[in-house]
């Protein structure tokens, strides 16, 4: 998702384009820019959208909260399944591989027919996934945790059309970046209140049958809460797919997706999907400490992302904040690995972790800033997809490399060491990819 500020007799008006995107969403054209494609957002708040906008957020908490639970369940997962480590981290990664694909595609279909059945469609399609998930055999939770991925695209995207049209563009950036703070305290959430569901109240199975059921009652409400749109904006085919020609002809846009997707591998891949095992396995730490520890990076992710993006637009430079979120990543993630446990201050490390890990945003301003005004949109969907491409092949790549290190034995603390070690090494790479991105501050503009 991306907005760029549209003059019209000299008055600004935000122009909406449908992909995922960071929080600094914002940008000013010359009057005598292109037009973008999208929907222009009316003067004055607008209580029908924001009313659609809060039920969005509820679509959006879910969509973490799922994405992140299964971190809380490997061993029920594993044993009632029959999977092998290799297994689950496949059948984990399945989530990736829609939610890349379908995150093209999200913001184009709230284009052609309107947010009133786009995102309802999308919430339905994640609550079929969730319930199938816990429903069945193994062949049904692969086909529900795709269907999970798919509908999960539609949530941030959503949730960022709706606030376009409800709020006026003073109070814009704010909405987005609440709409970020609720997705990431979903996230913690997935971890620890249903490693505690889990544990007491109900089944791991029926987990995923009540989590269906609460989100197709989401999807019900926001189909009734959404107004109907004035007119519906289409266009070709062609439309839709040509920006993506540009920007993925730009050499920056590559390295950007390839900058962010690493940093985001630590959190997606390490802590949310592998953190409690690496705990529980490994230092033989209780279940619920662990749940408690791993669930800090992404509360750090919600301060990090806002903040760092902030630092970002106020320095007028893009570089030194995504470098210094490198070094940030690159320390605290050492600290965990290495030493023994319980050398650090326990939950620090973590919070540390995730508040670094909103780096991995910036990128998503600097490829919309290296493409041409009228790709931008186009150009955040881009390295969204290039992100969770490489979170889907990543999760199964793993989750497979644990099992050949640890041969016929365990997941052990060595075994857990060497593997988050290439997480290390990714985190390196993304700094030495950072070197050549260009930067596109508003500083340099202005210089």
């Amino acid at each position: 998702m991306s907005f760029s500020i549209r003059y019209n007799n000299k008055k600004p008006a935000i122009a909406w384009r449908g992909e995922d995107t960071p929080m600094n969403m914002v940008s000013t054209l010359p009057p005598s820019a292109p037009p973008s494609g999208g929907v222009q957002a009316k003067g004055g708040f607008q209580p029908g959208y924001i009313l659609a906008w809060a039920f969005c957020l509820l679509f959006y908490f879910l969509q973490y909260s799922v994405r992140s639970a299964p971190s809380v369940m490997m061993d029920e997962l594993t044993a009632t399944m029959g999977l092998t480590t290799a297994g689950l981290g496949s059948l984990l990664g399945l989530y990736y591989y829609t939610y890349s694909a379908c995150s093209l595609i999200s913001g184009a279909s709230m284009d052609r027919w309107g947010a009133k059945l786009a995102i309802p469609v999308g919430t339905l399609v994640l609550a079929i996934g969730i319930a199938m998930f816990g429903a069945g055999p193994v062949w049904m939770a692969e086909l529900g945790r795709l269907l999970q991925g798919a509908g999960a695209a539609f949530a941030f995207v959503g949730a960022v059309y709706l606030a376009s049209h409800g709020f006026p563009a003073r109070y814009l950036a704010t909405a987005i970046g609440v709409t970020q703070c609720v997705g990431m305290l979903g996230g913690a959430m997935g971890q620890s209140t249903v490693a505690w569901l889990i544990h007491g109240i109900v089944t791991w199975r029926s987990f995923w049958v009540y989590a269906g059921v609460a989100t197709a009652i989401v999807a019900v409400a926001i189909f009734l809460g959404t107004p109907r749109p004035e007119k519906s904006a289409s266009g070709g085919q062609g439309s839709m797919l040509a920006p993506y020609r540009i920007v993925l002809g730009n050499p920056q846009s590559w390295l950007c997706g390839l900058c962010s997707g690493l940093l985001f591998l630590p959190t997606t891949v390490g802590s949310m999907t592998w953190g409690v095992s690496f705990m529980t396995h490994g230092w033989h730490m209780s279940y619920h400490e662990a749940v408690s520890r791993a669930a800090m990076v992404p509360i750090g992710w919600v301060f990090g992302c806002p903040i760092l993006g902030y630092l970002a637009d106020h320095l007028g430079r893009r570089k030194p904040v995504l470098f210094g979120g490198i070094v940030a990543m690159l320390l605290s993630s050492a600290a965990i690995i290495y030493p023994p446990p319980g050398f650090f201050p326990p939950y620090i490390l973590a919070f540390i972790l995730g508040f670094a890990s909103g780096a991995a945003m910036i990128p998503y301003s600097v490829i919309k800033e290296v493409n041409p005004d009228s790709v931008k949109g186009s150009a955040t969907g881009a390295i969204n997809f290039l992100v969770f491409v490489m979170s889907a092949v990543a999760s199964p790549l793993f989750g497979w490399f644990l099992q050949r290190l640890a041969g016929a034995g365990g997941l052990t603390e060595t075994v857990f060491r060497e593997g988050f070690s290439v997480g290390v090494a990714g985190i390196v790479l993304a700094g030495v990819v950072a070197l050549f991105l260009r930067e596109t501050g508003a500083a340099v503009r202005a210089g």
